[in-house]
């Protein structure tokens, strides 16, 4: 049988403190949570009735054995993550300020092993049945990854539901030589090469803008089918956000209403209700309302992985118009 979902990306342990509002170096207590976005989205998915699996890597460690059983806790199938010998398994600390500063300080040195996607060791079949496969742009940043991620989505070749999440992260981007690292212009080419193979690109403004050089949220929806998409979705922050589909429809939806306590992983909880809503064959404004409350939920709480709403609990913040 297929999977609904298969997602290709990140990973790693989020260690995130148990207190809020308390900078990193006077932290005393942490969290260990699965994380990493593409992992993530998976989660998202699985816990709302969907089959799902990721491709990607860790260290040989035992946090990698940790994400292995957290990964069949949530009910995503492990068997394409794999352990590569020499590298340890990425680490990530946060701190937490509400209800928007959420520093983050990524440990993927001296390389991280999901950026060791190799092409050759792929289930191609898998990815071309799997009802939606999801992509990065983390995964393009460094080879293996990157011509891993491009012969995956060439083999593919727009079977089924393919989605690009523009995942724009600076800091993932190698440097040159003398150490300084490459900017928007050095990553767009492989954006530009990664959007002719998909069906749905998904970023936020800044994520658009490295993708099509474009910012205004309505000329980068159409920059981005302009470059092959079938439907452009565009995060507005507090404006919320605009999805836009070739066939000329589209949906303008703002955020839900929510305390927030950590923003993080709000992105990967739509991304898997996204994912979701696509499935149900639903309307963009339908999608986007569901996967906007996924979001806030996940807002609304410390973690990320553990924090994937149900579908019960996603009904109920639409029905109440917010997060109670």
């Amino acid at each position: 049988m297929a999977y609904d979902l298969i997602t290709m990306g990140r990973i790693g342990v989020d260690l995130y403190p148990l207190q809020t509002g308390v900078p990193l170096a006077q932290v005393s207590s942490f969290g260990k949570f699965l994380g990493g976005s593409a992992t993530n989205v998976a989660v998202a998915a699985a816990r709302l009735g969907r089959r799902t699996a990721v491709i990607t890597r860790t260290g040989e460690d035992a946090f990698g054995a940790y994400l292995h059983e957290a990964l069949r806790g949530f009910g995503v199938d492990d068997r394409w993550v794999t352990a590569v010998p020499g590298l340890n398994t990425p680490v990530t600390f946060c701190e937490i300020f509400p209800p928007d500063d959420f520093p983050l300080y990524f440990y993927r040195q001296p390389k991280a092993p999901d950026l060791e996607i190799d092409a050759h060791e792929l289930d191609l079949d898998a990815v071309r049945d799997a009802r939606i496969f999801w992509i990065t742009g983390t995964g393009l940043s460094e080879e293996p990854s990157r011509t891993a991620t491009l012969a995956a989505l060439a083999h593919r070749a727009k079977a089924g539901t393919t989605v690009f999440d523009l995942d724009w992260r600076p800091m993932f981007w190698s440097g040159d030589a003398n150490g300084s690292r490459r900017g928007p212009d050095a990553a767009r080419p492989f954006y530009a090469e990664a959007l002719k193979h998909t069906t749905v690109a998904v970023g936020n403004l800044d994520e658009v803008e490295v993708a099509t050089g474009v910012r205004e949220p309505r000329a980068a929806a159409q920059a981005l089918l302009d470059a092959g998409v079938e439907i452009a979705v565009v995060k507005q922050g507090p404006k919320g956000v605009l999805a836009v589909s070739r066939d000329g429809d589209s949906a303008e939806v703002p955020p839900l209403p929510v305390n927030v306590l950590n923003g993080l992983g709000a992105g990967d909880a739509f991304g898997g209700s996204l994912c979701h809503g696509l499935l149900e064959g639903w309307d963009l404004e339908k999608i986007m309302r569901h996967a906007n409350a996924a979001g806030a939920i996940v807002a609304s709480r410390l973690e990320c992985s553990s924090a994937m709403p149900t579908r019960e609990e996603i009904d109920a913040a639409l029905a109440a118009g917010a997060v109670l």
